[in-house]
């Protein structure tokens, strides 16, 4: 299985901003909508945001879209998440993976997740 890199996280305070990013290798998965999820201790993996390959469509758990923007760079075969004003509830390991849109939801396409990047935020 191709393995996406997630990579950006880390200890940040409340209130401040990470910015994670999901790449692939060469031009694998371009032309794939891509999406963020992630997964707090003890609970299970939740949707954080997608967006289609081209870009041009965007989509957020409810929650987080005052917060959270999610973009892509195709020359880069690239995906970002920015975070911004955290807060210690959003303290999971973030996952990336391709997806497709499901009536209103984002899914993943697959059930291969590679290993995260987790994001720790202090009170």
């Amino acid at each position: 299985q191709v393995q996406l890199g997630e990579s950006g996280g880390g200890l940040v305070q409340a209130g401040g901003s990470l910015r994670l990013s999901c790449a692939a290798p060469g031009r694998t998965f371009s032309s794939y909508a891509r999406g963020w999820f992630r997964q707090a201790p003890g609970k299970e993996r939740e949707f954080v945001a997608a967006i289609s390959w081209s870009g041009g469509n965007t989509g957020y758990a409810d929650s987080l879209k005052d917060r959270f923007t999610i973009s892509r760079d195709n020359a880069k075969n690239t995906v970002y998440l920015q975070m911004n004003s955290l807060k210690p509830e959003d303290t999971a390991v973030y996952y990336c993976n391709i997806v497709q849109r499901d009536g209103s939801s984002w899914t993943p396409r697959r059930d291969y997740w590679g290993q995260g990047t987790q994001v720790t935020v202090s009170s």
